[in-house]
Formats: C-alpha cells, structure tokens, sequence
C-alpha cells in the first residue's frame, strides 16, 4: 500500500525475459524510487482526521448551539447523512487514492528486488485477503461473534486490491482511463435499470421513510437510501453469513453497501494514474499541471452529473459522480502536498508529524478503532483520576480528552517511526 522503504540499488532487477507481462509493466533498468514526502504527508493528514474523531466536536457543538465556529468544525467532523460532502467524507476516498497512487512506486521496488510476477501476484493477493479479513476483525470488537460486514474502508480496499494490482501491471496506461469509464458505466447502469419501490412499498422495514428529507425524486430515486441494487444485493450476499441470533439482514442503517467496493476500486485506479505522473521523469511543471487537470475535471464532472440529476453525488453507496467527485479533490490534495513538500522541499519539517502517522497507516487505522481510544482514555482516568479532564480550563473536556488521547497516540507511532518499525501487509 506504501512506497518502498528501503535503499534504492542502482539499477532494477532485471525481469524474466520470456515474461511479456511484467516486462511491459515497468522501465527497465530504472531505480527504485524513494519515498514520496507528499503522499506520506498527506496520508498522514488523512489518518490525522480519523484519529481526531475522538475530539468529539459534535458533541461540544450540541452544547454550544448559537457558536458558528463549533457548528463548522463538527460538520466537517461527521459524515454527510446521505448527498453532500463534508472534509470528514474524504478520509475513505482519500485512503484508497492513496492506495493507488503507492502502487507504482512499490512495483518498481518489488522489481528492484528481483522478485517474479507470480510472487508478485501471490503477495497482492495475500494482502487482499488480510485486509478484508482486518476489516472484519476490527468491526468484529466487541460484539458476540464474528461481524461480517464488508462495507469497511480496509474491507472495500481488500476487495477491490487485487484488481488494482492487475490493472497496475497492464499497459497503454490508458487502459486505467478505461478502466475507470467501464467501472462506473457499468455500476450506474445497474442502479439505473434497478425497479423503484412501487406505491406501496414498506419504507420502515429498510430503515427509511417515504418523507425522508434526504430521498431523492424523479431518476434520482434510483439512489435512495436502501431501496437500490445495492442494498438488494445485500439482503442476499450478507444472510449467506452467521449473523447474530440469527436475525436475517434486512438493511444498513447508515444505508452503506458491499458493492461499493466495485466504485472504490474505480478511486484507486485515480490513484494509480496520479501515481503513474508522479513516478515518470516529467518535469515538476508537468506533473503538476496533469494533476491539477485531472482533478478540475473530475469536480466538473461529478459536479454536472449531480446538478442535472443523471447521479446524485452520495458517498454512502459511493455513486460515480462521487468516485468523480472525491477523486478531483484527491487530484487536487495531492497536487498541493507535492508542490509543497517534493517541489518546494526546503520547509518540510510542518509535515514531519502527518509524515510520522502517514508512514505506519494501518496502525494508526487500528489505533483509530474505538475499543483501543476507549482503553487510552480510561487508563488516564484510571490513573490520574475520573475527574481529570474537568478540570482542564483551555477547552471543553471532550477536547482535553481527545486531545491526550492524540497525544498518547501521536508518541506510539513516533517511537516506531525513530525504531524503524513500519507495519505493512
């Protein structure tokens, strides 16, 4: 998921010659490439905002109703509750861009190693199956018996990994552009051909209501919450599991879905372009402007397919205006943590904490999880007393708390950063 770490030799490994594939799918003899600071960066931004969620900012806005600036801070904090976006609704789209953009730099490291496509082909799918089942586990924490679930940011990139990999190795690279046309045509059509509920249709048993602000009318209605293919195909592929007392799934009740992994993929495939430009020897200017491009068109476009109601922008069930959508912000994030940090490289040292969280990614991920911030948080109360962030007078305590709680955080991952232990899969 990461660029290489380690010491670049001076050539690459030479490729199996009698294997067309992987030969067509990386210069030869080119060097390993370093490590990028601007996607370390900026993962370690988006990580940075996972972690912060146990700030709490939407409950300090409910006990400051009239305070414009905590109203601000906690809508950026919490999820969009179907259309819309909010800088919260980009940590996902930005994993997995990230996700993609790490794939060329960590090809030419494997085949700076030496190593043979069916190694290369066996590790991807290894780490396909480890996310997913990573995903699984996480969410699992806590309740009764094995959750399965696959709507998570690891299990969606799971999924999806695989095809990536392959799609990484193929070449015109314009078949990535292809790739991402055919992805989302094709999930935008089977939403589109799904039946609408008819006049009678029980909007209750889905978890929803018939004067839901948030439905849509018209074609749009295609992508109302649990009542589209998705949430169909759900009620299928998830009652093929255990579930808790035995209780068939019936919907998600934040209307989230299996099957936006297949548009996920289609974010990481962006990612695997922006990371095509940023590993070729153009020159700053250039890569630059393709990003900066790409990412204003993909607003564009995403932003067109909502206005005129053809595919309303929903990150939820991740429709192709918001894989077009979150992706231009992507383009763009990622044009400006490289004009600031691999261009402009002389002032890196405001990135160096995003740096340290962004180059051990999973376990900050992990770290994130609610049972481990729960566990920091009352180790302090354990052992400092219940009482100890009332009396902190700088902030509301929910901040105070988070605030330690990130702190304690923040120094786990800079010790493994100054041990050199970086956790990848």
């Amino acid at each position: 998921m990461q660029p290489t770490a380690t010491q670049p030799p001076s050539h690459l490994a030479p490729f199996h010659h009698g294997d067309p594939v992987v030969s067509a799918a990386l210069p030869a003899a080119r060097p390993a490439p370093r490590r990028m600071a601007s996607l370390d960066a900026y993962r370690g931004l988006v990580m940075f905002l996972m972690m912060a969620e146990v700030l709490e900012l939407a409950n300090v806005a409910k006990a400051a109703p009239g305070n414009p600036v905590w109203q601000f801070l906690a809508f950026h904090q919490t999820h969009a509750l179907w259309s819309g976006c909010s800088l919260h609704d980009l940590i996902q789209p930005s994993f997995s861009f990230l996700v993609g953009a790490a794939l060329p730099f960590s090809l030419a490291g494997r085949a700076a190693k030496g190593q043979k496509l069916g190694w290369m082909l066996a590790h991807a799918a290894w780490r396909s199956l480890v996310l997913i089942a990573l995903g699984i586990f996480l969410r699992s924490i806590g309740k009764p018996r094995t959750y399965f679930t696959f709507e998570d940011t690891l299990t969606q990139i799971g999924l999806g990994y695989f095809f990536l990999f392959l799609l990484g190795l193929a070449r015109p690279r314009w078949l990535w552009w292809v790739a991402v046309a055919v992805l989302l045509v094709g999930y935008w059509t089977a939403f589109a051909l799904y039946p609408l509920p008819g006049p009678g249709f029980d909007y209750q048993a889905v978890g929803s209501s018939a004067d839901w602000a948030y439905n849509f009318s018209g074609f749009a209605a295609h992508w109302n919450k649990n009542t589209n293919f998705a949430w169909a195909f759900d009620r299928w592929f998830l009652n093929l599991f255990p579930r808790e007392k035995g209780m068939p799934f019936l919907f998600n009740n934040g209307g989230y879905a299996t099957l936006s992994f297949i548009p996920t993929l289609g974010t990481m495939i962006l990612g695997l372009i922006a990371g095509g430009w940023l590993r070729e020897g153009k020159s700053h200017a250039g890569k630059l402007g393709r990003l900066a491009v790409a990412g204003a068109a993909c607003l564009a476009a995403g932003l067109a397919a909502d206005y005129a109601s053809v595919c309303p922008i929903v990150k939820r069930i991740w429709t192709p205006s918001w894989t077009l959508y979150s992706g231009g912000w992507c383009f763009l994030l990622t044009a400006g943590f490289y004009a600031a940090l691999d261009v402009a490289g002389r002032f890196r040292f405001w990135a160096f904490p995003l740096r340290v969280i962004g180059m051990n990614s999973i376990v900050a991920y992990c770290m994130a999880a609610y049972p481990i911030r729960e566990f920091i948080l009352s180790s302090f109360k354990i052992h400092l007393g219940a009482d100890i962030f009332h009396q902190v007078w700088w902030a509301p305590e929910p901040i105070a708390a988070g605030a330690a709680v990130l702190a304690v955080q923040w120094l786990i991952l800079f010790w493994m950063y100054r041990k050199g232990t970086f956790v990848r899969i």
